[in-house]
């Protein structure tokens, strides 16, 4: 399980620490200033799930990447025991049209957000096992169904922005698993024509594949003249937020009746449109800056992959590379108006206990496979 005698101090990745921390900061920060005007609790559990999510991300730093690989389907079990007992059973809890956490009395977990952490764990441990086999017909599909299980799971609660999180990560990790260029260019040639349809079929009036709400926020964001001022609202007011924050910002904490923020309208300013207060309050500059943190900190994964010493330590590191990338892309997307409405975190930085602490595991495993990486001269 622990294996301190073949870590060296010298490889593990300060860099890497350096950026979660001051993403975490920036989240502390953010937070704190998007709920100045509520009664809630949301700083509070920000910094509880940073003091639990430090110490898991030590600890799990510092066992043995292979052991979790050991075990993988434990794990698999486990995230979709979780995943079914959000669907069917009277533990399940929800908002509005979706049912996406357990209650567990004094708090409430959100299974999807651990699922994507397990689900590399998990195919990183498949594709280590059959990495010579891996463009074989039975390989191929036992990845998919790994895959398929989960995101048919998570897609019913229905959640679709994790699930195509989800979907992304897989697509990442079946590429890095070294499948041949065979299968990726007959699938790239399969998939765009049947993409076409499908997205045709969804902009149907009647198709059945999306909820009435999904439909809704897709609309708003290609016609938004033809849905009413409600749907649109929260986008508009989030790029009038970003916009007004111009290269300066407003300042942090700032209380001007001016603000957006202040003005209360916006709704879900501590998580899914945080961004909006960032570049309300710190501008076009302090929002740069933001992106760059999470281009480092993804460019830090990668350097990482590169590095490991076999498939599986290179797959959890493009895995969890690939997740931050694509969810802190699609945040900030939707609060600039470039995405339609999601509902996903920005990773370290928005409120939400169940993404902050599945993220700080990830990243105690990415820092496990850095400490273990290949003996060269750098």
């Amino acid at each position: 399980m622990f294996k301190f005698e073949e870590y060296r101090l010298r490889y593990f990745n300060f860099r890497l620490l350096l950026y979660v921390i001051l993403l975490l900061i920036a989240g502390v920060i953010f937070v704190k200033s998007a709920t100045m005007n509520s009664t809630g609790d949301a700083v509070d559990k920000k910094l509880l799930g940073i003091a639990i999510g430090s110490v898991l991300m030590l600890f799990v730093s510092l066992v043995d990447y292979h052991f979790w690989l050991k075990i993988w389907p434990v794990i698999y079990l486990g995230c979709v025991g979780l995943l079914v007992a959000v669907l069917f059973t009277d533990m399940g809890a929800g908002k509005e049209t979706a049912t996406r956490w357990l209650d567990l009395g004094p708090v409430q977990i959100q299974p999807s957000e651990f699922a994507k952490i397990g689900l590399i764990l998990c195919l990183a441990s498949y594709y280590n096992r059959f990495k010579d086999k891996v463009s074989s017909l039975p390989v191929i599909m036992g990845a998919v169904a790994l895959y398929g299980v989960i995101a048919l799971l998570v897609f019913k609660q229905p959640n679709l922005s994790t699930t195509l999180v989800i979907t992304f990560v897989f697509v990442v990790l079946v590429y890095i698993s070294g499948i041949s260029y065979k299968w990726v260019l007959g699938v790239l040639a399969a998939c765009l024509p049947v993409g076409g349809v499908l997205v045709y079929s969804l902009l149907q009036p009647e198709q059945g594949i999306l909820q009435g709400y999904q439909m809704n926020r897709i609309t708003a964001w290609l016609h938004p003249e033809q849905v009413s001022a409600d749907l649109t609202r929260q986008v508009r007011y989030s790029v009038q937020a970003i916009a007004s924050g111009q290269l300066h910002g407003k300042g942090l904490f700032n209380t001007t009746l001016e603000s957006v923020k202040n003005g209360n309208f916006l709704s879900e300013e501590d998580c899914d449109f945080i961004f909006a207060v960032i570049g309300e309050e710190i501008g076009f500059y302090g929002s740069v800056v933001i992106i760059a943190l999470f281009v480092l900190l993804v460019l830090e994964c990668i350097w990482l992959a590169i590095r490991a010493k076999d498939l599986a330590g290179r797959l959890i590191c493009m895995g969890m590379g690939s997740l931050i990338a694509f969810q802190a892309f699609v945040n900030i997307g939707v609060a600039t108006r470039l995405l339609p409405n999601t509902g996903l975190p920005l990773p370290f930085i928005s409120a939400g206990l169940s993404s902050l602490l599945s993220l700080m595991i990830g990243m105690g495993l990415v820092l496990n496979v850095g400490l273990q990486r290949k003996r060269e001269n750098m």
